[in-house]
């Protein structure tokens, strides 16, 4: 050994086993936390005192198995809310003298416009179903402040629905039971709205928020919704102002909350009620939390109760009941005006810091107090050449140590820029010799397989050179110089999120603020043992363990829901859109791995950057992605979500002009890879691959019934589908026809009336226009037009869609400011699938989620 390993390697490997050792240890605590292993769910005949679990999954069950679909279209969505209605008759029928329980079931209807997906549309609805319960004090009055409870019991297209969101449902229900079964009065009045549709765009908390009795009452909110089907009940948004985070901070049984998620929540491609409540309509101080985990299965037919993780019910119902408590009995909401004050300064919005750690207590400081805390650190970091060389100091002393520091901080922060970019480039070797991406999206343990040892190489590249090069020009950069570069790297970071006016700098203010006890307790280290000691390396590490185990806590978290959440990201251009998730995948690891490792890294880099340590590193990275790259991306429990859609292009009432089938996916590996693994599916399309290379692009037009979300859609094909079958179902089509004259105003301005006939489809989940042409108004959203929609190589378009009951025709008007013509272009989203349609269906393998329904296309010119 000694031929070919010097004292020092071997005290490398020793390092780096260690810290492997210690990682480890922090991974599985952070593992136990984030799958609930903490947590002892209540079964069904826990006491009727505590919130059970067990009780909870109950209603899941009902809602998803006995009752099934709960789509806008579907029977499932009534007999839902005819049960949750059941179950509230049941709670006031028991409920003590002291209490009253009053239950209002309303259908909603509006219109208003909005932006999603950075896409501008108007939506007009009717009849959707909200069911709300006001559970208050005997004496308490109807303009009394209220605590609102927000959750919603429709279901996406062709899913369960049993996280998203029975599983919120289920939560508020035996909360409530919980109120009236406990000896607890609430002192403000609680409503829980169980709103009947929020997956149809926030329509539901839409139509309380216009036109509900108990909507003024409102000063608090909590909004439960979820993103998967289980996990931390993660609070990702809290405003305006600090009130509710502080709140949650003071209450929360098991505290979940990261006020990070508010920068990283803009840019997911999602929305909840939270927007509607406090900021579109309401500006009202409130909470979204929901399930972070389990996205693999959020919006489709695979989000069932057996993929509840088990726990979580549990530690939301606690929170809850925590929660509700402590905002009903807080004097702020008690004081109304507070609301009007919140709205009238809505631009002075200061949201507080805070995040949990381990889910154990939660850490909360103002706005304010986070720009003297946060600048702390650049403080420090700039006055440290004085300290470093106190009994010298003079301007040149001061600027020669300052240059050194800046030496420093360059160091770290080209390890930290090399972290993100070795990992990246192995992913784009690696696809160079494969055929497909996302190896790791079934198995989340192979990124990190993958991607930690390569971005610790790079975290030690730049030591490496640096001490070769130090030898050759006998320079040295001291390790002072090293450590507080290091620290100012952090304390840069930190002072601009500051200046960004963003909430995500409590971590590395957490790491440059555990680096100065540790560096204190290295130097008393040092002098028991000396500088080349290993013990002296374990003096540094331990003060700064709780550091490292929250950065690794939180990393973990955002990455496990990072990789859930690329199966939908979308697809993307090929040649080269197959790259995207591997990429970012692999840098993001590489972006966790600097800010859990880079604390240690000014001292423990003394020992682990050694050339022989590096090429470990290497070796195992190559290994890793070599066996990585023979798993498949998908499987049962992390399925590839695909769409079709059965296109009908009618005219008339009665009349079929052609029919396709058009196939999308929503992540990158393309139709080519879904088709080459799903052979009884392209035997049914008679796709061979040369037939495939030639296939016919699907119009984007075709998809407008999902608007905006084909937007994530590229490369989508169309194969030839018979049409003529869909007549022995349905009598008639949707049909758009002029009722009454146009008439033209004086300024030469014309209003065309129209109504719009479903026909005899029974099963419409939303009905879409899409208008072109000299549009000036229009009888939606206040007569007033949204921006007009802008798509490459197409006019400009309004957009507007249509829900509710759809045995009425919907009748609008529509006004042209020229005598040229007015398209008008319909899709109606039926949920039917025609027996064909079916089949097809049927026949993509188990690990493809196919989300699967029928539009019928017709255009017209007025």
């Amino acid at each position: 050994m000694a031929t070919w390993l010097s004292s020092r390697d071997v005290s490398g490997f020793k390092c780096l086993f260690c810290l492997a050792l210690l990682y480890g240890i922090m991974s599985g605590i952070t593992y136990w936390i984030t799958h609930m292993k903490h947590i002892t769910p209540l079964g069904t005949e826990a006491p009727p005192y505590r919130f059970s679990e067990g009780r909870a999954v109950e209603h899941v069950r009902k809602l998803t198995e006995e009752i099934g679909g709960r789509q806008e279209g579907q029977p499932g969505l009534k007999e839902a809310a005819y049960y949750l209605k059941k179950e509230m008759e049941k709670l006031a029928e028991r409920a003590g003298p002291d209490i009253k329980i009053e239950i209002d079931e309303a259908l909603v209807e509006g219109t208003f416009s909005m932006v999603f997906l950075g896409r501008s549309m108007t939506f007009a609805y009717r009849d959707h179903i909200n069911i709300a319960m006001r559970i208050s004090s005997a004496s308490s009055q109807d303009t009394d402040a209220s605590v609102l409870v927000n959750g919603h019991f429709d279901s996406p297209l062709g899913s369960p629905g049993a996280g998203d969101c029975a599983s919120c449902v289920a939560s508020m229900l035996e909360l409530a039971r919980l109120v009236v079964d406990s000896s607890w009065v609430p002192p403000q009045p609680i409503i829980f709205l169980f709103n009947g549709a929020e997956e149809l765009f926030l329509l539901g908390s839409h139509g309380f928020m216009k036109s509900h009795r108990w909507k003024d009452s409102v000063g608090a909110f909590i909004n439960v919704e979820a993103s998967g089907t289980g996990g931390p009940d993660l609070v990702c948004q809290s405003g305006p102002g600090s009130w509710p985070s502080r709140i949650y901070a003071q209450s929360a049984v098991y505290p979940m909350a990261h006020s990070a998620a508010q920068d990283i929540f803009p840019i997911i491609p999602g929305d909840t009620d939270y927007r509607i409540f406090a900021e579109d309509y309401g500006r009202i101080p409130g909470l979204d939390i929901i399930f972070v985990f389990g996205g693999y299965f959020y919006h489709t037919s695979k989000d069932t109760i057996q993929r509840l993780l088990p726990g979580s019910l549990q530690a939301r119902g606690e929170n809850l009941f925590s929660l509700i408590k402590a905002f009903s009995n807080s004097s702020e909401l008690q004081n109304m005006q507070r609301r009007h004050n919140l709205a009238a300064n809505w631009a002075k919005d200061e949201r507080a810091i805070f995040f949990d750690y381990l889910s154990c207590f939660m850490i909360l400081y103002s706005r304010r107090e986070a720009l003297v805390l946060h600048t702390l650190p650049i403080l420090i970091f700039i006055s440290m050449p004085f300290f470093l060389r106190f009994q010298d100091i003079g301007a040149h002393s001061y600027c020669s140590t300052f240059f050194h520091l800046v030496k420093g901080m360059l160091l770290h922060a080209a390890g930290i820029f090399l972290a993100i970019i070795v990992p990246a480039l192995l992913a784009v070797l690696r696809l160079l010799f494969t055929g497909y991406g996302m190896n790791w999206f079934s198995h989340p343990y192979l990124a990190f397989f993958m991607y930690v040892p390569s971005s610790l190489v790079g975290l030690l590249i730049p030591r490496v050179i640096w001490n070769s090069f130090r030898s050759s020009r006998k320079e040295d950069l001291v390790d002072e110089a090293y450590f507080w570069g290091s620290f100012g790297f952090y304390a840069c970071i930190t002072l601009a999120y500051v200046a960004a006016g963003l909430s995500g700098g409590f971590l590395t203010f957490f790491i440059s603020a555990s680096m100065i006890p540790a560096w204190i307790t290295f130097h008393a280290f040092v002098k028991l043992f000396g500088r080349g000691s290993l013990k002296s390396a374990t003096g540094y590490v331990i003060p700064i363990i709780p550091c490292l185990t929250y950065s690794v806590y939180f990393g973990g978290i955002f990455v496990q829901f990072l990789i859930e959440k690329m199966g939908m990201m979308g697809s993307l251009p090929q040649t080269y859109g197959y790259f995207v998730p591997d990429i970012i995948v692999a840098a993001i690891i590489g972006v966790v791995t600097g800010w859990c490792v880079g604390p240690v890294l000014p001292i423990v880099g003394h020992w682990l950057a050694r050339s022989r340590v590096v090429q470990l590193l290497l070796h195992l990275s190559v290994l890793a992605l070599a066996l990585a790259s023979q798993f498949f991306p998908y499987s049962e429990a992390a399925p590839k979500r695909v769409v079709l859609q059965h296109t009908f292009f009618t005219s008339g009432a009665n009349a079929i002009l052609g029919s396709s089938y058009d196939v999308s996916v929503v992540d990158p590996n393309s139709l080519a890879f879904l088709f080459k693994h799903s052979p009884d599916a392209a035997k049914e399309l008679q796709i061979s691959p040369i037939s495939l290379k030639t296939a016919s692009y699907s119009n984007p037009s075709y998809w407008i019934a999902l608007y905006p979300v084909p937007f994530l859609f590229t490369g989508s094909l169309k194969f030839p589908a018979a049409g003529d079958n869909v007549l022995e179902h349905y009598r008639s089509f949707p049909h758009l026809y002029s009722y009454l004259p146009s008439t033209v105003s004086a300024s030469g301005f014309r209003k065309i009336y129209l109504d719009l006939y479903i026909g005899s489809l029974e099963e419409v989940w939303v009905a879409v226009l899409n208008i072109t042409g000299p549009l000036s108004n229009w009888s939606f959203a206040g007569n007033k037009l949204p921006a007009p929609e802008v798509v490459k190589g197409a006019p400009p378009s309004y957009v507007c869609r249509l829900s509710g009951r759809s045995y009425d025709n919907w009748t609008f008007w529509l006004e042209a400011n020229s005598s040229d013509p007015l398209r008008v272009d319909v899709a109606v989203l039926d949920q039917y699938l025609v027996n064909s349609s079916k089949k097809l269906k049927g026949l993509f393998p188990s690990w493809v989620d196919v989300t699967a329904y029928s539009s019928f296309l017709s255009s017209y010119l007025f």
